[in-house]
């Protein structure tokens, strides 16, 4: 069975690796970014041994993204910057292909204790089954 699972955060925690802490997201050194990212490679070199992980890639700021919205009919709106700062979303994916939900489970639980400066929120990790397309 396939699965998509996230890492949330939102703008302040990009912006606390980027320099800039706040009240809801201390600083990032550079040795707790590298932490991280080391973190996440053994994860990721696991998973591919494995022959679970199909992908796996992590998102950049939201700041940085855009919302296109519309309808049949309509033109599209373009949002720039469509996130407040307290806006959860998905900070990265994996897609991962797993024996069943217990697997997938340990492997989110894992994903948790991700390293992180001391008083960093907690960043959920969301499980998320891939469907079959429904048959015409």
């Amino acid at each position: 069975m396939k699965y998509f699972v996230t890492v949330q955060a939102n703008q302040v925690d990009y912006d606390a690796m980027e320099g800039k802490a706040s009240p809801d997201s201390p600083l990032w050194s550079r040795d707790d970014i590298t932490a991280m990212v080391a973190f996440m490679g053994e994860l990721n070199g696991e998973l591919a041994a494995s022959g679970e992980l199909l992908d796996a890639q992590g998102f950049t700021a939201p700041a940085e993204a855009r919302f296109v919205t519309g309808s049949p009919g309509r033109d599209p709106a373009v949002t720039d910057h469509p996130y407040a700062d307290t806006d959860v979303l998905t900070a990265g994916y994996w897609l991962l292909e797993c024996t069943g939900l217990d697997r997938v489970t340990e492997i989110a639980a894992r994903i948790t204790q991700c390293p992180v400066p001391a008083g960093s929120p907690e960043y959920p990790v969301v499980i998320r089954p891939v469907g079959e397309a429904p048959s015409a």
